[in-house]
């Protein structure tokens, strides 16, 4: 039964690895750190499978693994701190496949935190709202008034700029 999990669990990720990086790129906008970020997932989630107790949950749990570990990466990032005054900053590799660049998402960005969870997760991952609400660990109507209030707020603000 367990082996069966484990399998089962390395073949939902090997399927779906692009999702994953797609994700942790939208939180940590470095190819190297949504990198890092599945990585640690991925490892987590092979030491801990266990720890699933439904099996047809696999989706929501490890979505949220990924979310965990690129809001971690992301403050470990901040908490980062050079020791010398000759910095030399490096321009990222980025691949131009997984990078969303336009207006839209940049007004995606600029809503709180939730909010954008919410919208990336439904629109660019293809999350049930149901799904959202686990891997959120919301409930599922709070994910649905954050969603309409999110939607609304864009409805306004793309509608500002069309108007200029």
């Amino acid at each position: 039964m367990k082996q069966e999990l484990y399998e089962k669990l390395a073949a939902y990720i090997i399927e779906n690895q692009d999702k994953f990086y797609r994700l942790a790129f939208s939180y940590v906008k470095n190819q190297e750190d949504a990198l890092d970020a599945v990585q640690n997932s991925v490892c987590k989630a092979l030491e801990h499978y266990e720890s699933l107790r439904n099996e047809n949950a696999i989706k929501t749990w490890f979505y949220r693994i990924v979310i965990n570990e690129s809001v971690a990466l992301l403050n470990a990032k901040k908490r980062l701190v050079f020791a010398d005054d000759d910095q030399h900053w490096e321009i990222p590799y980025e691949e131009a496949g997984f990078q969303i660049h336009d207006d839209l998402y940049d007004e995606i960005n600029q809503l709180e935190k939730d909010v954008q969870n919410i919208i990336k997760l439904r629109f660019y991952e293809e999350l049930s709202l149901n799904e959202i609400a686990r891997v959120l660990k919301m409930n599922l109507n709070t994910v649905k008034a954050k969603l309409y209030r999110g939607l609304k707020t864009l409805k306004v603000k793309i509608g500002e700029e069309e108007a200029i």
